[in-house]
């Protein structure tokens, strides 16, 4: 038995992992007992993204694993290595482009959890990876090596349909109805934006992927995927597979940082928020909604928690974010200790008057007016601006 992990064949001009990953396993030599495929999201920054952040991986077991690498020798060469160097600037990204680069790893024994670890919430380098049993071509490596290491304690599962070929390159053809009944079924989750009312399961772009459809358990993914292929309005799939995930697993966030507010610089035409703290600029954009809109109700002063992912300016980027502390947004004059009247003031360093009965106070003082924030409690973005790798508040509450 061991472990298989691969990565990087795809680009914005096409073609998909988890499709050649599909392929590959249903090549395999007919003695080999395929384990549950493994689709696992990674750090969001890493420089070499080619299109997504997403590794495979799959525990397989053989009589003979000398035949099965050397199995896997002959599909690589053939396969695999010649998706190298496909690329595509992005119309719809000003993020640097990188050409394929395919790489995959066999591991006799599953690597420690750290390194997966330090791929979800950092950038891992090839210098940074064990060493593998065996292992094929370049950067994809690194993803590949986080996928096999994922220890799968925390996860969701992923139904993944291929489009036929006869369908490529057409728009994407699901059927909504279709889609609306699963969407009503409770283990069924992030398939649909609630503020839109618009459909999450399909890609953009020239991605074989006709729709991922997201479960809390294998059945509901299969159930759900099976239900949306056989709709009377979706095009004809090739094949399709349920992979485990660490989907909305939070693995990615460590503790959450308490933070002081020291200025809110607010964008004026796009609302996007960067918190200057005594620690990480804090960055929360418009689509974060709650977030969002919390971050711009902070003020000097204010102490605040923040879980999210530090770039490589060192910014934070918030995805969830409370309130500890805050301090008055606003104050005005004491009441009259006499009447019910408000204190006015008789002019600079005169003091205070009551307009009704005429008290008198020395003191130019002022009062803090009690104030609270939007939310009391953590918030997250809606669903359709989350990471894959989000956990939903709820889920631990």
């Amino acid at each position: 038995m061991g472990w298989l992990g691969l990565d990087d064949t795809d680009s914005l001009k096409g073609g998909c992992t988890t499709a050649v990953f599909f392929d590959l396993l249903h090549g395999l030599p007919e003695q080999v007992i395929v384990g549950t495929p493994r689709l696992v999201r990674l750090w969001p920054f890493a420089r070499r993204r080619t299109r997504g952040n997403a590794a495979l991986a799959v525990e397989l077991h053989s009589l003979d694993v000398d035949a099965l690498v050397e199995h896997l020798d002959a599909w690589w060469v053939e396969h695999v290595a010649p998706l190298k160097g496909a690329q595509q600037d992005s119309t719809i990204s000003n993020r640097a482009q990188h050409p394929a680069s395919p790489g995959m790893v066999w591991f006799n024994h599953q690597p420690p959890s750290a390194v997966y670890f330090k791929g979800v919430r950092g950038e891992l380098s090839l210098e940074d990876l064990p060493e593998p049993t065996r292992s094929w071509g370049d950067y994809g490596r690194i993803g590949a090596t986080a996928a096999v290491a994922w220890p799968g304690e925390r996860c969701t599962w992923e139904a993944i349909a291929w489009r036929s070929e006869s369908h490529s390159g057409t728009s994407r053809s699901v059927d909504e109805a279709a889609l609306s009944e699963v969407d009503s079924w409770p283990e069924v989750v992030f398939s649909r934006d609630p503020r839109r009312g618009t459909s999450l399961i399909a890609p953009r772009g020239s991605s074989p992927v006709l729709f991922g459809v997201r479960a809390t358990s294998a059945k509901a993914a299969n159930k759900a995927c099976s239900t949306i292929a056989n709709g009377l309005k979706t095009e004809p799939i090739k094949a399709s597979m349920v992979f485990q995930t660490n989907q909305a697993s939070g693995d990615h966030l460590g503790e959450a940082l308490e933070l002081i507010v020291e200025s809110v610089e607010v964008d004026p035409s796009r609302k996007h928020a960067k918190v200057h703290t005594n620690g990480p600029d804090v960055l929360a954009f418009f689509e974060g909604g709650p977030v969002n809109s919390l971050a711009r109700w902070l003020r000097g002063g204010d102490v605040f928690r923040v879980k999210g992912l530090l770039d490589h300016d060192g910014n934070l980027h918030a995805e969830q974010m409370k309130v500890q502390t805050w301090l008055p947004r606003k104050h005005e004059r004491p009441l009259c200790p006499q009447c019910p009247k408000r204190l006015k003031s008789m002019g600079r360093g005169q003091g205070l008057r009551c307009p009704a009965c005429k008290f008198k106070m020395e003191e130019d003082a002022w009062v803090a007016v009690e104030c609270t924030p939007p939310w009391s409690s953590w918030v997250e973005p809606e669903v359709g601006a989350r990471r894959h790798l989000a956990r939903p508040l709820a889920w631990d509450n």
